[in-house]
């Protein structure tokens, strides 16, 4: 099978190593060219634009920041494909945008899953990404082959968009953990105990959580420059939900609160930051830091 990935940074990267790893046949496209010097070290082919023999491919996986650039990408590239060829957008994408690409794919002949992922660059790097899939079940099987080599927990969730409300969703609890586990060290440390040991105690207790263990050192560390997750991603991902809230008429009252907080961390300049930097926001607000 022939596989073009559309989006070299730290997902794509770690994605296209683990292609090469199964035996795929990998082309790469990314508009920095340091990006596919990279990949060509990595074995695969860089293309020299997005549609080079586009005929060719039998998969293509994108690995990029926002939705518009999502549609951008995969409404100049349809048209040129052969019909049966497969869209797997690993991107945490607008479900609307989502749906309305996998009609405009599914018209042209196109297979269009949506297949946002967990678990970070250290997951992409290491193969282990846990990957959402929403879209044609038949499409998903043919596929699935592709994401086992990039990926360790892989679920079908429904039709199209299923992936991305899934992982909306993930990522606003994990944002919202991020900002009660920042409230409560703050809290602890203003009372004169050291937030280790509240957060020891925690990783121990019934509010243990992956969050904690994830995000938790850089929290306790003041070390938000080690990103685990972009804080810029993280708001897109909040802001994502909050726009897939509304249009169910879903309650926001606590995500909303959340939504304004990483809104502030990124107006402040935070976006480069890890996700853990809402904490400085909480922080600036308590007038203490958590780490001692």
């Amino acid at each position: 099978m022939k596989i073009r990935m559309i989006g070299c940074g730290a997902m794509g990267a770690g994605m296209v190593k683990n292609l090469l790893k199964s035996g795929f046949e990998v082309t790469t496209f990314d508009p920095h060219p340091v990006k596919q010097d990279e990949m060509k070290k990595l074995g695969a082919s860089p293309a020299s634009s997005l549609m080079e023999d586009a005929l060719t491919i039998d998969a293509i996986l994108l690995s990029l920041p926002t939705s518009s650039l999502v549609e951008e990408t995969i409404m100049a590239i349809v048209p040129l494909l052969k019909k049966g060829t497969f869209i797997l957008d690993m991107s945490t994408t607008d479900v609307a945008v989502t749906k309305r690409l996998f009609q405009t794919a599914q018209d042209a002949g196109i297979h269009y899953l949506d297949c946002p992922v967990s678990n970070g660059p250290a997951g992409a790097n290491e193969g282990t990404l846990t990957i959402m899939v929403g879209g044609e079940e038949h499409a998903f099987h043919s596929v699935l082959p592709v994401l086992e080599s990039i990926g360790k927990e892989i679920r079908y969730i429904g039709p199209s968009g299923s992936g991305q409300v899934v992982k909306l969703c993930n990522n606003m609890m994990v944002a919202g953990i991020m900002v009660l586990l920042s409230e409560t060290l703050l809290t602890g440390a203003k009372n004169g105990v050291d937030p280790k040991k509240i957060a020891e105690l925690m990783s121990i207790g019934s509010a243990q959580n992956k969050v904690l263990t994830v995000f938790g050192p850089n929290l306790l560390n003041d070390t938000h420059d080690d990103v685990k997750f972009f804080l810029g991603h993280m708001t897109k991902d909040i802001n994502l939900y909050s726009a897939m809230s509304r249009e169910v008429h879903s309650p926001a009252l606590l995500s909303s609160i959340v939504e304004q907080l990483y809104e502030v961390a990124k107006a402040q300049g935070k976006s480069h930051l890890d996700t853990s930097a809402v904490g400085q926001v909480v922080e600036w607000m308590g007038n203490t830091t958590i780490c001692t």
